[in-house]
Formats: C-alpha cells, structure tokens, sequence
C-alpha cells in the first residue's frame, strides 16, 4: 500500500483555500474512487486522469486507487483538480518523486491526450502557493500568469507527459516569465462630442472622484457616447489595485493570456441580465458585474429595464465596496468597489419635454418610467445630468472639442492631490476629512436643510464638492464648489433625496 500527497487549492471567492490531494493504492478490487465532497466536475476526473495515462502508454494498477480531497466537508468544484490527481496517483505508482511532488501546489485541467488545458484561478492560487512556502505546477498556458505572484518556483509544462521528463530529469522546463500587459490602444475621444458642456463637466468631475453618475436625455442624444468616453480618462490601476482586479478576472477565468488587468475595467452587461449575473451567484458562484467592474466602471443602459430585484440588488455593493453570495453551505464575498454610470430616456418614449413630439400621456408617461428605480437606488447617485440633444446645425459646424488627453491630465492631477492628501478616492472619503470654507458649510447645511436631502444624500454633496476643488486645485472646499455640486443633485418631487 502507498499513499502520496499533493497541494492544490479550492477557491472560496478569491480567496484559495489549501486542498490536499490524498492517493492511496491499495489492494483490492480495481476501481478508482474519488471522495471529499467533490462536485461533477470533480468526480469526472479519474476519467480524464485514465485517459492522459493510457495515452502515455501507462495503466492504473489492478488494485483499489482512492483519492481523498482533504479537507473532507469542504466544497470541490472544477477541473482543475485532474492535474493533482493525477500526479498523486503517479506518486503513489513510484513514477514520480513524492517527497518533491509534496513540494509543489498544481492545478490544471487535462485533456484526453494528456496535454493541459488552462483553468480558472491560477494568480489566486500562486499567492497563496508564495504565502506556503510552496511551488507551483500550471498549465503552460498560464505560466506567465502565476509569475506576477513574485518569488515562487514555476513549473508550466504543456502536457503531462512533459513534467514527468521534468521531474525525472531528461527534460529541464526553464521558469516562465511575466506575461506583460498589452500595449494601450487608445479608445473614444471626448473631442468627438460637439456641444453638451453640461453632460462633459458631469462626466469629468465623476472621473475625477469615482463618482456614480445618472444620464437622462432622448434617444439617441449621446448618452452612450459619453459613457463610452469615461475609461479614456482615468488614471491606470496602482500596482495594488492591478493585482486585486487581475485575482477576480483570474477567479473568473477571464485573464487574458495572463495578462495583469492594468486599465480600470468596462462593463456594459444588457438590460436583460439577472440579479446573479450584475451581482455574483449561479452554480459554482461566480463573480458578477459589480465585482468584475471592480475599480472601474459598470455602464447599465436603459437602467428602467433592468429587472427590478437587479437594480435593488446593486445598493448594498454601491455602499459596503464588496458583494456576498450566500449558500446553504458557505458565504462567498467579492470585492465590489465599482463606479455606476447609468443612462435613462426621460420617459417610455423617449420625448418627454419635446412639444413636438411628446405623448398624450405626458407627463404621467415619465413619472411611471422614473418610478420604475426607487428612491434608495437614485440617493447613492452623486451626479445627474440632463443630456440635451444636439441639433444637426451644431453637430455639422461646431468647432471639435477639447479632446480625453488634456481632460485625463486633469484629472490625474487631481487624483494625485487626493493620494497626496493620504485619502481615500473621493468617493469613499469620510466627511470629517473634507476641509471646508466656512461659508462653504453653512450653505451646504441649509441647502440641505431646504431641498430635505439625506443624510447620505448630505455626505454624497461633500464628496462631489472636494472632487470639483481638486479639479479647481483648491486645497479648501468653497462655496462655489457645493453650489456646482448641489447642481448635479438630481431631486425627484415626494422623494427625500
């Protein structure tokens, strides 16, 4: 009888929890059994592992071969088990060394032929590998991904057959490199959009200080264009903040070619999508929208049509920064610190305050589509903006517009001021550390008092305010600067906003 011991992980959010992968060959009836509360992906395995050993030319022994996922009361799920497997079970056949196979943490999906294929949660998996004081064993594919995680030992053979040469020493596999961010491609230009200087000064100042940011206007006025225009004028990721967002697309298997998310991510999910899809859930419970916008931008488009229970779904994220998936048998949290920019026609058809084109439902017609997103939703939204259409006169001859470079240099330099002031983005600052005029304060304290907004809705002005002085390069929040922000308020009549 032998047993064997291999590391690898299971994931709990983008967290890797420690696995080990126990084999023992015993005598006994021939069967392969898999035990440890694996899931059907799991249980699929000794099938892939048979057939990669067959087309090695190799064959599981005649006796009993139990693979036991410890800890036992711990959830398994997906392929990337095979490869532990795998080698535990060459382990336990002598073909491999098992004191150095216990030496290294492998996670990988095998194909027929025995080659590997890439899997969800690599990054994830090689920070926690450097934290055990372990190395790593990966799909080739994935060897530049794992290397981000710093000081660790790779190996990322491209199939099965080529680790064992490896570790049996007639075939050496050198370290893989970092996978390096892709070249920048430039994207929209602001210059692109002729007139609307309300909806652009929004726009900034939301980039400015992450700020969510509401665009209400007719079809086709350009709201889309502008929100399209936003990741052009944000600063890139710190290091820090590339690693987080990189963990989660890693977890969620959407890390290109290993590739560090280094520019603040864009999702623009369709109305129809669910409330798992925007905030995490199904299944295996994947990460949803809100967690894969993470330190960027999650653009809804025509948010009335969102499913009611989506859009409610999304207040909780708005405020904590992270998102939790609560099962039966474990609460799985994501990180959710994303910046909401959403757009909205004034009304079902799309013309309300158009005389020349409005509905004989006027204005009922726009009160029953702005009541489709509740008050709560509307009160964590610090900007809102009327998108006026341009007319084709103005679309034809007006002169191009100030273009994102110039606009993202301002607002690099006011995101500096804010690191240099040892804050928090904007956004997420605390009250008591915004510094206002005192003429400043009054005024906010009875413009609120007057237009019964909410504590919150109190807070979100200040916010606004200190990301319009950083713009300005004012150190002391004026009163001109909670005037303009008290501008972008959006009030609905009967709502305490």
């Amino acid at each position: 009888m032998s047993i064997a011991r291999i590391p690898s992980f299971a994931f709990s959010g983008i967290e890797a929890v420690p696995v080990e992968v126990q084999v023992q060959i015993a005598p006994g009836l021939p069967s392969f059994l898999v035990v440890g509360l694996p899931d059907k992906a799991v249980g699929e395995a000794r099938e892939r592992v048979r057939a990669a050993l067959t087309a090695m030319g190799l064959a599981l022994p005649p006796k009993r071969v139990i693979v036991n996922l410890a800890p036992a009361d711990l959830l398994k799920e997906g392929s990337h088990f095979d490869l532990p497997i795998a080698l535990g079970v060459l382990a336990a056949m002598e073909v491999l060394p098992g004191e150095e196979m216990a030496q290294f943490a492998a996670l990988g999906e095998l194909s027929l032929d025995g080659r590997l294929n890439p899997v969800a949660g690599v990054l994830p998996a090689a920070i926690a590998a450097v934290a055990l004081d372990l190395g790593l064993i990966c799909p080739g594919a994935q060897g530049g991904e794992a290397a981000w995680a710093g000081q660790i030992d790779i190996v990322a053979p491209a199939d099965l057959l080529s680790l064992i040469n490896h570790f049996r020493g007639t075939q050496m596999l050198g370290p893989p490199a970092p996978a390096m961010p892709p070249v920048a491609v430039g994207g929209p230009d602001l210059a692109d959009v002729k007139g609307m200087e309300s909806a652009r000064r929004a726009l900034e100042i939301a980039a400015a200080g992450a700020h969510n940011l509401l665009l209400i206007g007719p079809p086709g006025g350009g709201k889309s264009m502008l929100a399209a225009r936003l990741p052009g004028l944000l600063p890139d990721l710190t290091p820090a903040e590339a690693l987080e967002v990189s963990m989660i697309h890693s977890v969620a298997g959407m890390l290109e070619e290993g590739r560090l998310v280094m520019r603040p991510p864009y999702r623009e999910p369709h109305h129809s999508a669910s409330m798992a899809a925007l905030t995490g859930g199904g299944q295996r419970a994947r990460p949803g929208e809100v967690s894969l916008a993470h330190r960027g931008v999650l653009f809804l488009d025509e948010l009335p049509e969102f499913p009611r229970p989506a859009l409610e779904a999304l207040r909780q994220p708005m405020e904590a920064g992270r998102t939790t998936v609560s099962r039966a048998s474990a609460h799985i949290t994501y990180p959710a610190r994303f910046q909401l920019v959403a757009a909205m026609n004034p009304c079902r058809c799309g013309h309300l305050g158009d005389a020349t084109r409005e509905c004989s439902r006027a204005p009922r017609c726009g009160e029953d589509y702005l009541n489709r997103i509740s008050g709560p939703l509307l009160d964590r939204i610090d900007l809102t903006v009327m998108v006026q259409p341009v007319s084709p006169a103005e679309l034809s001859r007006a002169p191009t517009g100030e273009g994102s470079a110039a606009v993202a240099a301002r607002i690099a330099a006011a995101r500096h001021r804010q690191r240099e002031r040892g804050d928090a983005i904007n956004a997420e600052i605390e009250p008591g550390a915004i510094t206002l005029a005192a003429e400043a304060r009054a005024f906010a304290e009875q413009a609120a008092e007057k237009l019964r907004l909410s504590a919150r809705g109190f807070t979100r002005i200040l916010r606004v305010g200190r990301s319009i002085a950083d713009l300005a390069g004012a150190a002391t929040v004026r009163r001109e600067h909670i005037a303009e922000a008290l501008a972008f308020r959006h009030r609905i009549p009967g709502k305490s906003l």
